[in-house]
């Protein structure tokens, strides 16, 4: 007899475990009962990490005997429960405690950690598609991560529209993920597009050289200590948050799904957090 797991069960039994530590079980003493809260909120991740539409996660889970048992589900929910619960459960409040609760609980601690940004496409078709039309994507939604070099985990995310700077994200990324840093010394890679005024000490982020030369001696300095970070390989290590993206994009899509702009604006952060639960 075959003892393997699935791997969506092993996925499916880590969602469900944190939303159950996030998410109250019901929503109302005298709502229906059907499902709970946290069930409900792990279909919805699956649907994301399966790269499914919620009418596919529900032929989905009929026929999938075992997730239904990890998640205790006696029944399926409709697709339209499913939209629902995305809408009304999965907030970005809730998205950032899952995303704790995942690293705490790992015990992530991080010496180096690497910034990126990545761009979503608002349609589906296909980039051969537009470039064959002639359509230009003007406009794009965009995630920047904060990524563990060690554990290869995401440690914090920020969403926004493009094009546009990377700098504004910094701040928010660095404040997020230094509860995963090191308590000695631990540095925050980036490439230039995340050069600004926010710019501490700890980040290694190569100054943008506007018109020539550098002439502010601070800028100098940091440019230094990146061509030193080059040679010795530390700065190298900014490519993992690189590979981070390019698997997002590869397993759970290059493109956001949602149509109301508050449901797109939360969707950088459901692809990162089923990326966490995927590693």
């Amino acid at each position: 007899m075959d003892t393997r797991e699935s791997r969506y069960v092993i996925v499916a039994r880590i969602a469900y475990h944190l939303a159950q530590e996030v998410l109250p079980r019901y929503s109302h003493p005298k709502s229906p009962h059907r499902y709970t809260l946290p069930q409900l909120a792990t279909c919805v991740l699956l649907a994301f990490y399966l790269r499914l539409s919620y009418r596919d996660m529900e032929a989905w889970l009929l026929a999938t005997d075992k997730v239904c048992a990890v998640l205790e589900l006696k029944r399926v929910p409709d697709y339209s429960t499913l939209a629902r619960a995305y809408k009304r459960l999965l907030r970005m409040k809730v998205l950032d405690q899952m995303r704790r609760k995942l690293l705490d609980e790992m015990g992530t601690e991080e010496e180096v950690i690497a910034s990126d940004s990545t761009g979503y496409a608002t349609s589906q078709a296909s980039a051969y598609y537009r470039s064959r039309t002639g359509r230009r994507m003007r406009e794009f939604h965009k995630g920047a991560y904060a990524v563990g070099t060690r554990s290869q985990f995401i440690l914090a995310w920020r969403q926004g529209r493009g094009p546009g700077h990377d700098s504004v994200f910094l701040k928010g990324l660095r404040r997020e993920a230094r509860r995963y840093a090191s308590k000695g010394h631990w540095v925050m890679l980036a490439d230039a597009g995340f050069d600004g005024q926010g710019v501490t000490e700890r980040d290694l982020i190569p100054p943008i050289r506007r018109g020539g030369n550098l002439v502010d001696p601070e800028r100098i300095a940091r440019a230094e200590l990146v061509a030193a970070a080059r040679l010795d390989g530390l700065f190298g290590q900014r490519w993992k948050t690189e590979t981070v993206n390019s698997v997002i994009k590869r397993k759970f899509g290059d493109a956001i799904r949602s149509r109301l702009a508050p449901l797109q604006n939360r969707e950088p952060a459901v692809k990162g957090l089923v990326y966490n639960l995927h590693r």
